[in-house]
């Protein structure tokens, strides 16, 4: 199960948050055309970049809202649309941050922002290294996107009652923060000599992903729902305490698809991540699985040739049978249900009303369940 179109757009989530999103185009377009026309590929990107994504924090954000009390077509509703296209417009810049951390060549099949303008430097005939300006414009890009999103943020609680903004404005806060802070435990995990003690490896693994996404992705935007309904301190706590492995669960199944995923929905390449030697929760089982049962050749494998950018397709194809073959998929499908089981258990347990419940169950199907 993807995430349809119609399912976030019920209730006009997506196209409100889409148009929101379009009118910060617009006047991004209006202050740098005041720049000068050299500008205007700083504003294509930002477009570009905002024109896809599933729009799936919006709609955690908008349903947990609606399953604490929110009523749609009023003013409050209107801030929590806001909130929603602040929280794409965080992705956004994570987003095009984390392209350069990464060193991804594709973002939803499409040369990914410093790649763009790598080939820019070359076409407008520029000085200087061509890669060293294409990351430099895209860590621009992101801090283009962190200033919308904070002005988004700031706009949808200019009315709001003191507690309600304060509230909602500390989870905000620390959810950017521990997306940065997350971002460099990756680029850590990244440094960090690797293949010798695969349960380390997994811990931080997990690590990475609790702070770099799955609080951002899921916990804190249901958070943010319920605290711009008013919700009490026991509440946002159960919020978060199904956001989390719902989260979990979600950033799993992406290391599943940077693995195996199809091309075509991606929007990467096959194996994609085995090129880019993501350390993530899947390769790390599959070494330790390799290791328990002694099978040497595929723990070397993949310890020799993760993160070998000049792979061929061939051997791309090698280590992701041998990660197929050591049972690490299944063992990842696994942490998906469990994770996932846990979370509709809590859901189930609070007894919201509909159809916010329903609504917010098949988002979270939408997450962990999906293909691309």
């Amino acid at each position: 199960m993807t995430a349809s179109p119609a399912l976030v757009d019920l209730e006009d989530v997506r196209p409100q948050v889409d148009a929101l999103l379009a009118g910060h185009v617009e006047r991004l377009t209006a202050e740098l055309s005041a720049l000068g026309d050299d500008t205007a590929p700083l504003v294509e990107a930002v477009a570009r970049m905002l024109s896809g994504g599933k729009r799936l924090r919006a709609a955690f954000c908008w349903w947990s809202w609606r399953a604490h009390g929110g009523v749609p077509g009023t003013p409050e509703a209107a801030a929590v649309l806001r909130v929603g296209a602040a929280l794409e417009l965080f992705q956004a810049a994570a987003l095009f941050h984390d392209d350069v951390m990464d060193d991804s060549d594709t973002r939803r099949g499409m040369p990914s922002a410093h790649r763009a303008f790598e080939r820019m430097h070359g076409t407008l005939g520029l000085v200087g290294d061509a890669e060293r300006f294409g990351a430099s414009a895209a860590i621009l890009l992101g801090d283009l996107a962190l200033v919308a999103s904070e002005q988004e943020f700031a706009a949808a609680l200019a009315g709001a009652p003191v507690r309600r903004a304060t509230a909602t404005r500390g989870v905000f806060d620390l959810m950017r923060t521990e997306v940065t802070v997350g971002q460099y435990l990756d680029v850590l995990a990244q440094a960090t000599p690797w293949g010798t003690d695969p349960d380390a490896d997994e811990r931080r693994a997990r690590r990475v992903i609790q702070a770099k996404s799955a609080r951002y992705s899921v916990e804190h935007p249901m958070v943010l729902g319920a605290a711009l309904a008013d919700a009490d301190a026991d509440a946002l706590a159960a919020c978060a305490a199904i956001g989390l492995p719902l989260g979990e669960a979600f950033q799993l199944r992406d290391d599943l698809l940077g693995v195996f995923g199809d091309p075509s929905r991606t929007g990467k390449p096959a194996g994609d991540d085995l090129r880019e030697g993501k350390r993530t929760v899947l390769v790390a089982r599959a070494v330790r699985l390799a290791r328990a049962r002694g099978d040497d050749a595929t723990v070397a494998l993949l310890r020799d040739h993760l993160g070998d950018r000049a792979m061929s397709d061939d051997l791309v194809a090698r280590l992701a049978a041998a990660v197929a073959s050591s049972g690490a998929v299944e063992e990842i499908e696994r942490m998906i249900e469990e994770l996932a089981a846990r979370a509709f258990g809590a859901m189930e347990a609070r007894g919201w009303p509909e159809p916010a419940a329903s609504r917010l169950a098949d988002v979270a199907h939408a997450a962990v369940d999906r293909h691309a």
